[in-house]
């Protein structure tokens, strides 16, 4: 059985679905593997504008199968395939949007998941633990990158120092999840959705500005605002933007 559920759920969407629920999707090899091809092949799809990473089974995630991934961590082994997309972006980063839904346990590298995603939604009875440091190990994925910065240094270390358990109520209020739904998959789906509608070429734009101010700064994202924002008035959908505003309708974007 596959560890991974491919399915188009629109002509613009794609769903990944962590696929070993009777292991609570615990990260082998092969579901490294299968996940990074599958971010590669959406990065590389011109057709696809959105993605959302769901699980089946009672939990998003236990984490690492450190039996079988500790070993090729030690060695040296690369966890996903070399010159493809990182679904951590800690590598080649995708230029194209990412949408989580987690429920139940969301562990070590959920969280780290999460943070790399783009908009986070957990089911309200969601448990989330970046617990490496219980097993004398440290979060390797993202987590010290990016939990600091997406929430601040005090409410990240308070979880990253400690391997506590925190609930979605408090990942809520720190900004590691988005929105709490009863039914996560479903509502990242129609965030997915939402975003598929928009204009693709700005939703890349907004992606890129936002990362270089995170990566180097706000003057280094300033000085890019004018030539992306030149090259987008020069697209087509720029034009049907325009257009279908004066039209009082629904834009239709080519993603040109």
């Amino acid at each position: 059985m596959a560890t991974l559920t491919i399915e188009r759920s629109s002509d613009h969407v794609i769903e990944f679905g962590l696929n070993r629920p009777d292991k609570l999707n615990a990260f082998n090899l092969e579901m490294l593997r299968e996940l990074g091809e599958a971010m590669t092949a959406y990065e590389e799809d011109d057709t696809l504008r959105c993605a959302v990473l769901f699980a089946h089974g009672k939990s998003f995630t236990a984490g690492l199968d450190l039996a079988e991934v500790g070993p090729a961590v030690a060695s040296g082994e690369p966890l996903f395939p070399q010159g493809g997309v990182d679904p951590l972006g800690l590598g080649r980063r995708r230029s194209k949007p990412l949408v989580m839904a987690v429920h139940g346990w969301c562990l070590t590298i959920g969280i780290e998941l999460c943070l790399a995603a783009d908009i986070r939604v957990a089911a309200p009875d969601t448990r989330f633990g970046q617990i490496e440091i219980n097993r004398g190990i440290f979060p390797f994925g993202g987590a010290t990158l990016r939990w600091p910065a997406q929430s601040g240094w005090g409410d990240a270390m308070r979880w990253l120092l400690t391997g506590d358990k925190l609930g979605a109520e408090e990942a809520h209020r720190i900004g590691l999840i988005q929105e709490l739904a009863a039914d996560p998959h479903a509502r990242a789906t129609e965030l997915a959705q939402t975003i598929a509608s928009r204009a693709p070429l700005g939703v890349q734009a907004t992606l890129r500005n936002a990362w270089l101010a995170a990566e180097k700064g706000p003057q280094a994202a300033s000085d890019a605002l004018l030539e992306e924002a030149q090259a987008l008035m020069k697209s087509e959908d720029a034009a049907e933007g325009m257009k279908s505003f004066v039209e009082r309708r629904e834009a239709k974007f080519s993603g040109k």
